[in-house]
């Protein structure tokens, strides 16, 4: 599990001054240490698609927001993703729960690379949505890091400037729950 305090501290070191969010379980933690904090504003959305739109236009704004959203609701904003983030070319931090990493089959890896088995889709042992994430975000074109842990933290800076350099937003999977 990653720190939240650790991670709060990477995005202060970046310049992030507001994070805009659906909050959901895996980022309890993270939420509660940012909304105690002055220099980092926290923006609720009430559906993931508006959380690009306004990241989008914080930045045209000369704000550097981040995004922290799960990735069901990744899975279910993809359109807006395309319409602002990507079509616009807005280079955002985003940080992503992992909802179902864990029932994940153990060669992950060859998931990440290989078609979705639909029959895999309906085995109840295995989030669909896990099993959906990695593909989604290859195919939309998105870099993409995992965060697991306190020694990933340092992963935050990297992609801030990933996403910079590429023009586009780019992401760190939170694996874990964040203490």
């Amino acid at each position: 599990m990653a720190s939240a305090r650790l991670i709060i501290e990477q995005l202060c070191g970046c310049g992030i001054t507001d994070v805009v969010t659906l909050p959901d379980n895996a980022s309890k933690a993270l939420l509660a240490g940012l909304a105690a904090r002055a220099d980092i504003r926290v923006v609720g959305v009430t559906r993931e698609g508006e959380a690009w739109a306004v990241a989008s236009g914080l930045w045209i704004g000369g704000r550097t927001p981040a995004v922290l959203i799960q990735n069901t609701g990744f899975l279910e904003s993809g359109d807006a993703l395309r319409g602002t983030a990507m079509r616009m070319r807005i280079p955002l931090l985003c940080l992503l729960t992992y909802r179902g990493y864990a029932t994940l089959p153990a060669t992950k890896e060859r998931l990440a690379s290989a078609p979705v088995d639909g029959r895999m889709l309906s085995r109840p042992e295995i989030d669909s949505c896990a099993l959906l994430f990695e593909p989604t975000l290859q195919a939309w074109g998105m870099p993409y890091d995992f965060l697991h842990d306190d020694a990933d933290v340092a992963k935050i800076p990297l992609t801030v400037e990933v996403a910079r350099l590429c023009g586009h937003p780019a992401a760190l999977l939170i694996s874990r729950d964040t203490t």
